[in-house]
């Protein structure tokens, strides 16, 4: 056990361990307990019969299929069941793939989209930051970065550490 100093100048210990991963069924618990003590009847998904006729629900194929190569919603299934205990809620649009979380005032969300051959991550800074693949306040991952797992678990990792907050006026 290691000390350090709390916000008064206590030493106290940390606590040491090793994260894991969750199998499906205990998320699943886990998710049960929150939404229980939450009182919350919020759907993690949108009923069929509230979504307009024009909306669309699914990736086109081209871009499911970059999606799929990219091992990007396997990665962000894994996110949403070991960091928000299932809690996300995923959404598909024609080019693109949204996985949102929190509630009211937090609400916050991983934007992808795929552009050509290329993954779009939209950031949370509007500016260039020091990524090669900034562009304008977006990370665009060419086929050569997206084919690495690598770059995609280590973008998703930024992505959830900074994720994109929902402005009042979307």
């Amino acid at each position: 056990m290691t000390t350090g100093a709390d916000d008064n100048g206590q030493s106290k210990g940390k606590i040491l361990g090793q994260p894991r991963g969750l199998r499906a069924d205990e998320a699943e618990e886990i998710t049960q307990m929150i939404r229980e003590a939450q009182q919350s009847s919020r759907q993690l998904t949108i009923p069929s019969e509230d979504l307009d006729a024009q909306a669309t629900t699914h990736l086109l194929p081209e871009a499911a299929e970059v999606v799929d190569q990219s091992h990007v919603r396997e990665i962000l299934t894994k996110f949403n069941r070991d960091y928000l205990y299932g809690m996300g809620r995923f959404d598909e649009y024609s080019h693109g793939l949204l996985l949102k979380w929190g509630d009211g005032y937090s609400r916050r969300h991983i934007w992808m989209t795929v552009e050509g051959d290329n993954l779009v991550f939209q950031t949370s800074h509007e500016r260039s930051c020091s990524h090669s693949y900034c562009v304008d306040g977006k990370h665009v991952l060419t086929p050569e970065l997206w084919r690495d797992p690598r770059v995609i678990n280590e973008e998703l990792g930024e992505q959830f550490r900074r994720p994109v907050y929902e402005r009042s006026d979307d």
